[in-house]
């Protein structure tokens, strides 16, 4: 407890010795210091130098606000009027430093959509959408930095990687250097206010990071991978799976994991479920290349500091169609969880030690076509309404430490049969220290080992000075020249 309480008054101690050295050193050049010039700081002098000492030597943390979301959008495209939806969504009145969106369904599921070859236009159109909902809200000018996604799984964002060069003055916003092929059709402009980082599409699974460019100045963002891991159809076709992205915030590294795992409700389809869980785990590989700026780089899922799995993930209710309904009416939620699908695979092991915030809202799944207000199905039966029981399909879990949920929570657009859901993270960041430059420091005093006689005749002993800084003001105290000391 003693060490924990000594770190604010160390800071401090070490302030005032050096504002109370700089104010000698200019009485000394200017000829006030005299034989009778108050020393009673000087009394404190090692006093202050030894809490300096004690600064606590741990590394800085740095806290980042991540924006989490997830939306099945049932194969539409985006349109202009969807823009108040998806700002209300990305909850733009609190601003995020990181968003990162995942979508499922964003082409309809048709055999030529998941046998065919990837077609990148609406990913594109989505990322137009979201960047001008981040960045045109501030009056930034904006256009897509990125008109196609991200193909290629060795995709690598190629940011410097000299960390003094960010620091300097003349230092300027971090721009990829090699981006992959498909990113240079695009152009950067710098009035807008976030940039998109990694972009993956996988049939109707989608990823978009953004990040704040005035991070790009501060923090070193290195290693951006992607990774997608098809679970579909004979477990090698698109229609179902993840798309990943890895990326490091200075010595902190992410994962973001976007997932569309099997529908249905039968019972047993939870077991299907669960196994592709375990084949994105198993699968999910983010290699690394020899230009790498951190070899250490995790190249699994687990192997990152802070984990983010969000999506579809189909789980539902172990409960007829009738009883959710009549909870959902009460708004009862925690009588309702007690029968979530998901909380009870957990405790069998699948995502075993995951967390996820309190669910303080409405199942998201599923809405009627025909009416966006109420749930499908139910009784009596409607014509061509599929009879659904209600669910929390669209889930955010994290694992790892240094993150802290602010915010679980669902949005009410009516765009598909799904409503979106959103969570905003806290989370802590490693920050590397730079090394510092030393200055010499100007002379005051000197001493004669093994004690420091000043001009008053107060002495402090210096025998057990034990660290740099010590060591230095020692160094500084004997090159004073001894015509300048009374003795």
């Amino acid at each position: 407890m003693d060490g924990m309480n000594r770190g604010p008054r160390s800071g401090k101690g070490l302030l005032k010795w050096f504002l109370w050295k700089h104010k000698r050193d200019a009485q000394f050049r200017s000829g006030e210091l005299s034989d009778d010039t108050d020393c009673e700081d000087e009394e404190d002098l090692f006093e202050l130098s030894a809490q300096a000492m004690e600064v606590d030597a741990c590394v800085p943390r740095n806290e980042l606000r991540i924006f989490v979301g997830t939306w099945n959008v049932a194969g539409k495209s985006p349109v202009g009027s969807l823009a108040e939806d998806l700002d209300d969504w990305l909850n733009l009145k609190d601003a995020a430093d990181v968003y990162v969106l995942g979508f499922q369904e964003i082409v309809p599921l048709k055999p030529m959509n998941v046998i065919g070859g990837e077609d990148p236009k609406e990913a594109a159109k989505w990322n137009m959408l979201i960047g001008k909902a981040l960045n045109e809200r501030d009056g930034c000018r904006w256009l897509t930095p990125m008109l196609n996604p991200v193909l290629d799984d060795h995709y690598q964002y190629a940011g410097t990687s000299d960390y003094e060069a960010r620091r300097s003055i003349s230092s300027s916003m971090m721009i990829p250097l090699q981006e992959h092929p498909l990113m240079k059709r695009g152009k950067s402009y710098t009035g807008s206010k976030y940039k998109l980082m990694a972009s993956k599409k996988m049939v109707g699974v989608f990823i978009s990071v953004w990040m704040k460019k005035d991070l790009l100045r501060r923090y070193r963002v290195s290693n951006v991978r992607v990774c997608s891991v098809p679970c579909g159809i004979m477990n090698c076709l698109g229609n179902k799976g993840s798309v990943s992205v890895s990326m490091s915030v200075e010595g902190t590294s992410f994962c973001f994991i976007a997932a569309h795992l099997a529908s249905g409700e039968k019972k047993g389809d939870e077991g299907r479920r669960n196994h592709q869980v375990s084949e994105i785990f198993r699968r999910t590989y983010f290699p690394r290349f020899n230009k790498d700026d951190d070899k250490n780089h995790p190249l699994t899922i687990l192997g990152h500091d802070q984990i983010f799995w969000f999506g579809d993930l189909n789980y539902r209710l172990y409960l007829e169609n009738d009883l959710p309904r009549e909870l959902i009416r009460k708004q009862d939620w925690r009588a309702l969880q007690q029968f979530d699908q998901l909380r009870k695979e957990q405790e069998d092991g699948v995502f075993q030690g995951w967390k996820e915030g309190n669910i303080e809202f409405a199942p998201t799944y599923k809405y009627s076509s025909l009416n966006g207000n109420r749930y499908s199905g139910g009784l009596p039966s409607r014509r061509r309404e599929k009879q659904r029981t209600p669910a929390w399909c669209d889930r955010i879990l994290w694992y790892g430490k240094g993150a802290r949920q602010i915010s679980y929570s669902r949005s009410e657009s009516k765009f598909s049969d799904h409503r979106p859901v959103s969570a905003l993270f806290a989370t802590q960041i490693e920050v590397a220290k730079a090394n510092p430059i030393v200055a010499p420091l100007p002379a005051i005093f000197t001493s004669t080992a093994p004690s420091i006689q000043l001009q008053t005749g107060k002495s402090a002993h210096c025998e057990n000075a034990k660290s740099t800084l010590m060591s230095l003001i020692v160094n500084d105290m004997e090159s004073l020249p001894e015509a300048t000391l009374k003795l």
